[in-house]
C-alpha cells in the first residue's frame, strides 16, 4: 500500500536501498504534495506521543480513598455511625476527608509543577512540500505533529530529529543518540545507497536517524519512515504501559494495614463476648467496643503520612527544585540503599578534556597538541562547519592560543566517518611553496597511512588500545609535507604520513559529583553505574571520583546475558559498573537488585532508560530528559545533579523517620491501652472508660501527634535507609505495648489505694478521671522517649514533639477538675493519687528508656 511505513532492516535482515524505501513510501527526493501529506496525516495520525492526561480532582480523591489506612478509617467511621456512636463517627469521617484532600492536593500540585517542566521533543521541522504534482518543491517549516511517512526533511546543527528517518544525502553529519542508547559521544551518520546486510543493532546503522536524537554537526536530507507511536522513540513505552510492581511504601502500608485490620476485627467481638459472659452486659457495650477498636487505630496516620510527605515534597520543590510527582515516592527515596545511574551527565559532564599529548616514544610532547589544535582550528575555519565537535573543542581549549596563527591555513577536508579522520592543509612556516598536511583521527586509520614498519605500527596500535582500555579516547596525529600545487587536496593525498603522536582525552568530571557521592556513601547508598559506554571509560570515571569498586569491578552486557536470574542476583552485589548496557540489561539488573532485597533508585534521562525507570522502586529523571522519561519517573530533578538527589534522599529519610516515629509511638501506646481496657472491663463492675472519654482522649493524643509532621530527627537518623517494615514494627509495638499496659494496670492498683477500695458513689467517676489523666501523661512520655531514644534529652531547644507532649500532659492534668470535666463524666482527683501516680510515671519512664536502649542494641547487632 502506498504510504505505508517501511521499517529498515536490522540484525541480519536485508537492508533496502534508498530507491526501494522511496518506492515503498510512494515518495521521492522532491517530497510529497500537500494533498498526499493531508491524506496520510488523516490515515496514520499525528506524529505525537500518547498524551498523559493529568488526573482530575474527583479521580485524585478516589485514589486517596483507596489507600489502605484511609479505607480502614472509613469503615470504622461507618460502623460507628451504624451503632449510633455519632461523636466517633463524625471525628473519624472528618479525618478521612482531611487525609484525602491533603493527598489529592499534594499530587495535584506535583501535576501542575510537571506541566511547567514539560518540553516538546521538537516543535517544527523543515520539510520539502509541493503544492501540486508538477510544482517545484519548497522548503517550509511545519509542526512536527504534521510530519508523515514519505516526507523529505532537512536537518542541520542543533536540530532535534523529529521522526525516524532514512538519510538521502549527508555532509559531515554527527548525531547525539544518548537519549536512545546512552552512548555519550556523537556518532557519525552518512547515506548508504545499495543493498546489504544490517549486521549489528539498529542504532548502529549509519544511514538511519531516530526520533529523540539530535544533530551535533553537519547537515542532511532524509525521508521520514516512521512517525508517532510507530517510531522507536515511542515503541520504548511498550504496548500498554504495564503497571509497575508495588513500591516499598505500598508493600509496607499493605502489611501494616493488615496487621491493624486483624486487631480491629478481633477486638469488638472479644469485648462483647467477655462482657456478656463475665458481667452479663449485652449490646449496650457495643459503642464501647467500637470505641476500643477506634482507639487501636492510628486515626491520624493518613494525615500524618500525607503531611510529612507533602511538607517534604514542598521543601524539595522550593529549595532544590526537585518535583516529587507521587508522594509515596518520597518515602521510597528515604528507603533507597542502591542507586543506579548512567555515567554521562551525572558522574561526568557531556564533554571531554585533554589528558595528555604524547610523542611516538610515549613521553609528553607539547608539539603534538599544537599540531592537533592546528588541525581542529583550520578544519573549523575552512570546512564550513557550524561549530567544532566536542573533541576538537577540548583540543582548542587545551592548546596555547598563541601557537595557532603560526600555521596559515590553506584548505581542509572535514571529518569523514568512512575514513575516520580529518585533514587540514597549512603553509609550512619558513618554507615557501611547501604545504603541510595535518591529519588527526582514529589511531587505526591514521597509522594505516603512516610510513612505518609493520612492527612499529603494531606497537603504536597496541599502545593506543591500552590507553582506550583505561577509559581514555586516543586521537592519532600525523603530518606530511607536500609541494604546493594548483589542484585541491583530495583524500587520496593523505598517505605517506609522519607519525607525530597521540592526544588522549577523558570525560570531564561533574563538578559536584565527588562531594555528592561522598554524602551518599555516608548515608549508606551504594552506587551502581549502568551505561552504554566503553567499560574502561566508566571505570575510570568511578576511580577518579573515589567510587568504591566492588570485587568484580566492571561487567559487560555479554556477561549479563550469559547468567541466569539467580546468578545475576549474586553478580549485581559484587559489581560496580555494568558497561555496554541495552535498555533490557538495565531493567534486568535493576530487577535483580530488587529481588535481592534492596530498595533501588534509578536515575535516567533517555528512552533507553524507560524499562529500568519502571523496574526501580523510585524512577528519577532530570528536567532535560525526554518527555517519556519524565512522565515515567516518580521524581524530577531540575538538573542532572547528584547533589540535589542527595538532598532528596535526605528529605525522604526525614519524612520516613517522622512517620516511623509516629507509628511506633501511637501503636505501642494504643495497644497498651486496649489491653488495659480489656482487662479492666473484666475486673470492674462498670465500664473502665466511657465512649466519650475514649474519644476525647484519642482526639487529644491525635492532635498532639500532628507535631511529628514537623519534627526534626537526629542527624544519625539520616545515615541509614528508612523504611516501614511491618514485622519489625509489630515486634516493637508488642514489646512496648505490653510495657504500657503494665503501667496502666499498676495505675489500677494506685487508684484502689488512693480511693481505699471501690464501693462509694464517686468511685466510678474518680476511676475514669484517674485513668484518663494517667493515659495522657504516659502518652506524653511515650512521645518524648520513644521518639528520642537512648539519647533522650540532648542539648538544643525543644522541638515540636516536645512542646506537643508538654501540652498533652497539661491537658491530662487540667481537664478533669476543669468546668469541662463533668460534661465528659470526669471529676477532681485526691492529692494522694498524684503523688502515687508520679512514682508510677518515674518507674515507667525508666522502664521505657531501658527497653529502648536494649532494643537499639539488638537492632544494631542485626
Amino acid at each position: 500500500m502506498p504510504g505505508t511505513v517501511v521499517l529498515p532492516g536490522t540484525d541480519d535482515t536485508a537492508v533496502p536501498t534508498v530507491l526501494e524505501v522511496l518506492r515503498g513510501l510512494d515518495s521521492g527526493p522532491r517530497g510529497l504534495t500537500d494533498a498526499q501529506a493531508g491524506e496520510r496525516l488523516a490515515r496514520v495520525g499525528e506524529n505525537t506521543l500518547p498524551d498523559r492526561r493529568d488526573a482530575s480532582w474527583p479521580l485524585l480523591l478516589a485514589r486517596s480513598v483507596r489507600d489502605p489506612f484511609t479505607a480502614v478509617l472509613l469503615c470504622l467511621g461507618l460502623v460507628s455511625a451504624a451503632v449510633a456512636s455519632w461523636g466517633t463517627a463524625v471525628v473519624t469521617l472528618l479525618l478521612v476527608a482531611v487525609s484525602c484532600v491533603l493527598r489529592a492536593s499534594g499530587e495535584h500540585r506535583a501535576d501542575r509543577s510537571m506541566a511547567g517542566l514539560r518540553e516538546l521533543v521538537a516543535t517544527t521541522a523543515t520539510v520539502l512540500r509541493r503544492s501540486g504534482g508538477g510544482a517545484a518543491p519548497a522548503a517550509r517549516e511545519v509542526p512536527v505533529a504534521d510530519l508523515v511517512p514519505g516526507d523529505v526533511i532537512r536537518l542541520g546543527p542543533g536540530d532535534l530529529v523529529p521522526a525516524d528517518v532514512r538519510l538521502l544525502r549527508a555532509a559531515g553529519l554527527r548525531v547525539h543518540q544518548a537519549a536512545l542508547t546512552g552512548e555519550s559521544a556523537p556518532v557519525a551518520k552518512y547515506a548508504v545507497d545499495g543493498p546489504g546486510r544490517a549486521g549489528g543493532g539498529v542504532f548502529d546503522r549509519p544511514e538511519l536517524c531516530f526520533q529523540g536524537s539530535s544533530v551535533a554537526s553537519g547537515s542532511a536530507t532524509a525521508v521520514v519512515v516512521a512517525t508517532g507511536p510507530r517510531a522507536r522513540f515511542a515503541a520504548a513505552l511498550g504496548p500498554d504501559r504495564a503497571r509497575r510492581e508495588p513500591s516499598v511504601f505500598e508493600r509496607s502500608v499493605h502489611g501494616i494495614s493488615w496487621v491493624l485490620v486483624r486487631f480491629m476485627l478481633i477486638t469488638p467481638p472479644l469485648v462483647l463476648m467477655a462482657n456478656a459472659a463475665l458481667r452479663g452486659r449485652g449490646l449496650e457495650t457495643l459503642p464501647f467496643a467500637v470505641a476500643v477498636a477506634v482507639g487501636l487505630t492510628p486515626e491520624m496516620l493518613p494525615v500524618i503520612v500525607t503531611g510529612c510527605l507533602a511538607r517534604g515534597a514542598s521543601l524539595l520543590a522550593r529549595a532544590h527544585r526537585v518535583i516529587v510527582k507521587r508522594l509515596p515516592a518520597l518515602h521510597d527515596l528515604g528507603a533507597v540503599d542502591v542507586l543506579c545511574l548512567d555515567k554521562t551527565g551525572t558522574l561526568t559532564q557531556d564533554r571531554p578534556v585533554v589528558e595528555q599529548a604524547l610523542g611516538p616514544d610515549g613521553e609528553e610532547d607539547p608539539e603534538v597538541l599544537e599540531w592537533a589544535a592546528a588541525n581542529a582550528w583550520w578544519t573549523l575555519q575552512l570546512a564550513d562547519l557550524p561549530a567544532p565537535d566536542a573533541l576538537d573543542e577540548a583540543i582548542l581549549d587545551a592548546a596555547d592560543p598563541d601557537g595557532l596563527p603560526a600555521h596559515d591555513g590553506i584548505a581542509a577536508l572535514p571529518f569523514d566517518p568512512v575514513h575516520r579522520l580529518a585533514t587540514a592543509v597549512v603553509r609550512t612556516p619558513g618554507r615557501l611553496g611547501t604545504h603541510t598536511l595535518v591529519v588527526k583521527g582514529a589511531a587505526e586509520d591514521v597509522l594505516e597511512r603512516c610510513a612505518l614498519a609493520d612492527d612499529e605500527r603494531a606497537r603504536l596500535l597496541a599502545d593506543a588500545a591500552r590507553r582506550a582500555e583505561t577509559g581514555l579516547r586516543a586521537l592519532a596525529v600525523a603530518t606530511a609535507e607536500r609541494r604546493a600545487g594548483l589542484r585541491d587536496t583530495v583524500p587520496a593525498d593523505v598517505r605517506g604520513l609522519t607519525y607525530r603522536g597521540l592526544v588522549t582525552l577523558r570525560d570531564a568530571l561533574a563538578p559536584t559529583a565527588a562531594e555528592a557521592l561522598g554524602v551518599l556513601a555516608e548515608r549508606g547508598v551504594t552506587v551502581k553505574v549502568l551505561t552504554g559506554d566503553h567499560p574502561g571509560t566508566a571505570l575510570r570515571a568511578c576511580r577518579d571520583l573515589g567510587v568504591p569498586v566492588a570485587p568484580d569491578g566492571v561487567v559487560t552486557a555479554g556477561r549479563v546475558d550469559a547468567v541466569s536470574d539467580t546468578e545475576l542476583a549474586g553478580l549485581v552485589r559484587r559489581t560496580t559498573v555494568f558497561a555496554r548496557c541495552t535498555p533490557e540489561h538495565k531493567a534486568r539488573i535493576t530487577a535483580a537488585l530488587r529481588s535481592g532485597g534492596h530498595t533501588v533508585g534509578f536515575l535516567g534521562d533517555g528512552v533507553n532508560d524507560l524499562p529500568a525507570l519502571r523496574a526501580a522502586d523510585v524512577g528519577i529523571a532530570p528536567r532535560a530528559a525526554t518527555d517519556v522519561a519524565r512522565e515515567s519517573a516518580d521524581v524530577v530533578l531540575a538538573e542532572k545533579d547528584l547533589t540535589a538527589l542527595a538532598h532528596a534522599i535526605g528529605t525522604g529519610r526525614h519524612a520516613s523517620g517522622n512517620i516511623a516515629s509516629y507509628l511506633r509511638v501511637t501503636l505501642s501506646s494504643n495497644l497498651g491501652n486496649v489491653i488495659a481496657m480489656l482487662s479492666a472491663g473484666l475486673l470492674l463492675p462498670f465500664l473502665p472508660m466511657l465512649p466519650a472519654q475514649v474519644l476525647a482522649q484519642n482526639l487529644c493524643f491525635d492532635a498532639a501527634q500532628l507535631a511529628f509532621a514537623y519534627d526534626r530527627p537526629r542527624p544519625s537518623a539520616l545515615l541509614r535507609p528508612t523504611a516501614l517494615r511491618p514485622r519489625e514494627l509489630l515486634g516493637f509495638i508488642t514489646r512496648f505495648g505490653a510495657l504500657n499496659a503494665t503501667a496502666d494496670l499498676v495505675t489500677f492498683g494506685v487508684l484502689a489505694l488512693a480511693l481505699h477500695g471501690p464501693g462509694t458513689g464517686d468511685d466510678e467517676a474518680v476511676f475514669h478521671s484517674g485513668w484518663f489523666t494517667e493515659n495522657l501523661l504516659t502518652q506524653a512520655l511515650v512521645m518524648l522517649l520513644l521518639r528520642l531514644g537512648a539519647r533522650a534529652a540532648g542539648g538544643g531547644r525543644p522541638g515540636p514533639v516536645a512542646w506537643a507532649a508538654a501540652a498533652l500532659a497539661a491537658v491530662g492534668l487540667a481537664l478533669p477538675p476543669s468546668p469541662l470535666g463533668p460534661a465528659l463524666g470526669l471529676t477532681a482527683l485526691p492529692v494522694l493519687y498524684y503523688v502515687l501516680l508520679g512514682a508510677v510515671l518515674v518507674l515507667y519512664a525508666a522502664g521505657l528508656l531501658a527497653a529502648r536502649m536494649r532494643y537499639e542494641r539488638q537492632r544494631a547487632r542485626a
